[in-house]
């Protein structure tokens, strides 16, 4: 999720648990092949991989641009390396990128091809497809050309490019692709609940299933989902309540510290994060957090709301993560810096 799914993100999400393997933001290719350097400040699981898996997203319309820089990220020691041809935003369709290649099934395959022979065998080669520009059949040329040009697996997100992220998910063609190959087919789109996950899974015939923003809207389904599938009681929803998001998101903050300097990202990741929330229907605390302009004033609007005051500190925060079922990501010792100018403690100090 290009802007989404960064590398703090990832990071949370995977010690939050109930995720087997992540994938980067698209690296976006046009006629150049990146230096290392590039690679490395996109994808820092490189050098310090996480406890998960994480595969290097690429995302362009030429063959050899993107299969040359298919090779670099390999021998840099990328595990896997995914090609993006589902993109719907409409600035990327336009500059040959994303789904735009789902009306080119040709090139799309030849895509696949070179970069398939650009990456040595054992470094896995996938494709990630939407059904089709405009109409849901197309997916019975593009998935096949893909498979045939040796993509390893295909994820697939079950809608058109035009319908965009728009009601419903048309699960059954992923169905189609599942039944007509033995390679692994990943199904995506609409799984924003437990429920969703099993109807998902009963109606495709999959076993992978990629989630996105109904995981960011309640990072805990992954855990439901492995509870679910395992018989064990499936967990409630990850809270609603404003002190809960204060926690994960000063948790945030502190896997953020260093990535970034720019401040002004966390205030945007915070409200795009408490927006997928509240379309989701999670929570309503987008709306009050919209108008403010720093990161500071959303997580000190967040503690007040939530009745923070009995604690202080490293105290607070590690006991309302313990009293919302994430005392497993707490944060001791909290960092000294965060973006130069102010402590982490500082920042907890004053929302109490």
């Amino acid at each position: 999720m290009e802007g989404v799914t960064d590398a703090p993100m990832r990071q949370l999400l995977s010690e939050i648990g109930g995720i087997d393997y992540c994938v980067t933001e698209f690296l976006r290719v046009t006629s150049q092949v990146y230096r290392p350097f590039v690679f490395r400040r996109h994808m820092p699981e490189l050098d310090s991989p996480l406890e998960v898996a994480t595969q290097l997203q690429l995302l362009g319309g030429s063959p050899q641009f993107v299969s040359e820089n298919a090779k670099v990220a390999a021998g840099l020691g990328a595990p896997a390396i995914d090609l993006n041809f589902g993109c719907p935003a409409p600035t990327v369709n336009r500059h040959d990128g994303g789904a735009s290649l789902l009306k080119d099934p040709a090139r799309l395959a030849e895509i696949v091809r070179r970069t398939r022979e650009a990456v040595p065998r054992s470094i896995p080669i996938s494709a990630k497809l939407r059904l089709g520009w405009d109409s849901c059949k197309d997916i019975l040329i593009t998935a096949p050309a893909a498979l045939e040009a040796g993509a390893d697996w295909l994820t697939i997100h079950a809608r058109t490019k035009t319908q965009g992220y728009a009601p419903p998910a048309h699960w059954s063609w992923i169905a189609e692709i599942c039944a007509s190959t033995q390679k692994p087919v990943i199904a995506n789109g609409d799984i924003s609940t437990c429920e969703d996950f099993l109807r998902c899974q009963e109606v495709t015939g999959a076993k992978h299933f990629m989630i996105g923003r109904g995981l960011l809207a309640n990072p805990i389904l992954g855990i439901q989902i492995k509870s679910a599938l395992s018989g064990k009681p499936v967990p409630p929803d990850f809270s609603s309540h404003p002190l809960a998001w204060w926690a994960l998101l000063t948790v945030f903050v502190h896997l953020a510290t260093g990535h970034f300097e720019n401040a002004n990202y966390l205030t945007s990741r915070m409200k795009q994060w408490l927006r997928f929330a509240q379309l989701k229907k999670q929570n309503n605390l987008f709306s009050e957090i919209k108008g403010f302009k720093t990161y500071q004033e959303i997580l000190h609007h967040l503690a007040r709301a939530g009745g923070a005051g009995a604690l202080r500190g490293d105290r607070l925060l590690n006991q309302v993560l313990c009293d919302f079922g994430l005392g497993h990501l707490e944060v001791e010792p909290l960092p000294n810096v965060v973006f130069k100018t102010q402590t982490m403690h500082e920042v907890v100090e004053s929302f109490v």
